[in-house]
């Protein structure tokens, strides 16, 4: 199986499907991690909120992949915002994950409140240049916190992660993402959807799962998009994504589940 690569905007890329982490920690995390690659995943998305970058490191080592062939993203929260806090952090991280690498940094969570958010995309800037980050990226981020970065720094994000599925398709989020070359990844992908009528009888039709459903719709979009579990078989299935594809009828029914612009975002449900 062949996960499609999508191009970033600082000529990396980032595989379409990754493997979400959280909840997992510790052993949990090393067994999940390493059976998501055996599975075919070769991005696995962390966080330093997640508690769990030495488990994902233990994962990918035990895994017996080389470490070039894995995507590995990581996440700093409201701790280490502000002008180079960001620094040891990222040493930190490292030591955690056992590389001296992350392919993608991101910033967790904006909080504007804080007014950091600027010093410390200068800080992550630093960081891709001294090449302990490949890509750096945000989270959470509107189009006008966006505005804000594009406005006093001079690098773009490769990517915005956030909240998104059928039922919160977050519109003018991807086409502000989508006008500045930025790639929109999808947190919480499928959770709020299950057990909708339309997505199971459109999976009926299919002959697939309804997360399988729901993961090809992300797909079809373009967006990356980062499933969770910790069961082989539903690892398995929700990669299995590239050999059906949806057609304007079942887009069309797909679309009836928006909630509309004002839906909100689970944050602390999910952990993220």
């Amino acid at each position: 199986m062949t996960i499609p690569a999508i191009p970033l905007n600082d000529g990396n890329t980032i595989p379409q499907v990754g493997y979400g982490t959280w909840p997992l920690r510790g052993e949990d995390a090393a067994v999940a991690v390493s059976a998501a690659i055996a599975a075919g995943y070769r991005h696995i998305d962390s966080a330093r909120r997640y508690d769990n970058e030495q488990g994902v490191g233990e994962g990918i080592r035990r895994s017996g992949i080389d470490r070039a062939d894995v995507f590995v993203t990581t996440k700093f929260d409201g701790e280490f915002q502000g002008e180079d806090r960001a620094v040891p952090a990222l040493h930190e991280s490292l030591r955690l994950l056992g590389t001296d690498y992350v392919d993608l940094l991101l910033i967790h969570w904006p909080l504007p409140v804080r007014g950091q958010f600027v010093s410390t995309w200068r800080t992550f800037e630093k960081l891709q240049r001294d090449g302990l980050v490949r890509s750096i990226g945000v989270s959470n981020f509107t189009p006008a916190h966006l505005e804000v970065l594009a406005a006093e720094t001079s690098v773009v994000p490769a990517v915005n992660q956030i909240q998104l599925s059928p039922a919160i398709p977050r519109r003018a989020h991807r086409e502000y993402d989508a006008a500045h070359g930025i790639v929109t990844e999808s947190w919480s992908p499928i959770k709020s959807v299950m057990g909708e009528a339309v997505v199971e009888e459109v999976a009926e039709k299919h002959g697939r799962t309804p997360a399988q459903v729901v993961l090809r719709w992300h797909v079809q979009q373009g967006l990356v998009v980062i499933p969770k579990s910790a069961d082989p078989g539903r690892m398995a299935q929700n990669l299995a994504l590239f050999d059906f594809e949806l057609d304007a009828g079942d887009l069309a029914k797909i679309e009836t589940l928006d909630l509309g612009p004002d839906a909100g975002v689970d944050s602390d449900i999910e952990g993220h």
